[in-house]
């Protein structure tokens, strides 16, 4: 990886599935039990293929309304601080991409977060150290869209300043890289840490 300090080009990290892992079967296992309902009534708090989930990540609804609607759907029996803790807490850190965003950053890179997410999710990741070590970040529910539809992408071109080739691009999910190859970002493909690294290294030569 080049040593230089280059102004032109912003590294741009989706969230999930390339700086932190999840799992929503822990959601699942830790609600069933103080849930009257069954288990395919969780389906829809956490499955993106329902409209629950989108609308709390497109800000249509805040934690309380997805909490009110979530209760209603699965019967849960607890409090808000409750289904938030399970909800919220199903995270950590790849280390290995962290590292890298921080490389990155000691070269004088500028980062920055682009998710699709929701401010219960945040505001667990947020306890990672490393999250706060990004110039800024573009987060689903705060703007009101989804990757990957193209208005948040020109979000991210505002709040970076950048376009085009000036704009790397790491995702895990194909439909949200082709978005940002239409609009000319180097889009990188994140399947492992080590083959983002070294599409990394090609590009910055």
């Amino acid at each position: 990886m080049s040593t230089c300090r280059p102004a032109s080009k912003a590294i741009v990290f989706d969230l999930g599935k390339v700086l932190v892992d999840f799992d929503f079967n822990r959601v699942v296992d830790r609600l069933l039990p103080r849930c009257r309902y069954a288990e395919t009534a969780l389906k829809p708090i956490i499955g993106q293929e329902t409209s629950l989930l989108p609308k709390y990540e497109t800000g249509q609804i805040d934690t309380e309304g997805f909490f009110e609607e979530a209760r209603a759907i699965s019967g849960f029996q607890g409090s808000l601080e409750e289904f938030s803790e399970i909800f919220g807490n199903i995270f950590w850190p790849i280390e290995a991409m962290v590292s890298l965003q921080n490389e990155l950053k000691c070269h004088g890179y500028p980062t920055f977060i682009f998710s699709n997410t929701n401010e219960l999710a945040v505001r667990y990741i947020s306890q990672f150290p490393f999250f706060h070590k990004f110039e800024a970040y573009i987060l689903s529910y705060e703007h009101g869209v989804l990757k990957p539809d193209s208005p948040i992408y020109e979000v991210v071109e505002r709040v970076t300043g950048r376009t085009g080739d000036s704009l790397i691009y790491i995702d895990d999910r194909h439909e949200n890289v082709a978005t940002g190859d239409a609009r000319g970002w180097y889009s990188i493909r994140h399947e492992t840490p080590e083959k983002t690294r070294k599409a990394l290294d090609r590009i910055l030569v």
